[in-house]
């Protein structure tokens, strides 16, 4: 059909006559609403994009102690999970600097503790006066510890409790 006869019948339903295929011998065109044709399209290039991968850092200290090194671990692991890099610094403050192999110590413990989610994409590297690598999730790993975890807490939960039981005479005891 002609473009005229197309365009009055978009204005008569209250639409847009659309070029689709412009490329096309002869052009395809189409009736519809264009602010919602460009809504889904933006929908659709925003849906393949996902979490993107951030890198964020634990810093310690050589003499940074179990507890403390645990916690700051704890949400190290919390990072992995959640599919960003983790950035692991030792900070060396003066004379520390001359005790590299503390650090270097700290970065083993933090790699067998975090070894089985993580690989260690940048080995340890002195920058100045830090000590530092990344750690990347292993995808694998991590999916099956998450499993794991979802399987053991279905385990532990308890069967659901009786309701108490609600006294008839008005909560008074006789």
């Amino acid at each position: 059909m002609s473009s005229e006869v197309a365009l009055a019948k978009a204005v008569e339903v209250g639409l847009d006559l659309v070029e689709v295929a412009p490329g096309s011998k002869p052009p395809v065109v189409r009736i519809m609403d264009y602010g919602r044709y460009k809504y889904e399209q933006k929908k659709k290039s925003a849906k393949g994009k996902g979490h993107t991968a951030s890198l964020k850092e634990v810093k310690l200290r050589p003499r940074t102690d179990d507890h403390d090194l645990e916690t700051k671990l704890k949400n190290a692991r919390r990072f992995l999970f959640e599919g960003d890099k983790v950035k692991v610094t030792v900070m060396f403050r003066g004379r520390e600097l001359a005790h590299r192999e503390l650090g270097r110590r700290q970065m083993d413990r933090v790699t067998q503790m975090l070894g089985p989610i993580a690989t260690v994409e940048n080995p340890p590297r002195m920058e100045g006066r830090f000590l530092s690598m990344i750690l990347v999730p292993n995808r694998d790993a991590v999916a099956e510890v998450l499993r794991a975890e979802k399987k053991a807490q279905k385990e532990e939960a308890p069967a659901p409790a009786e309701a108490p039981q609600v006294q008839e005479d008005g909560g008074q005891n006789a």
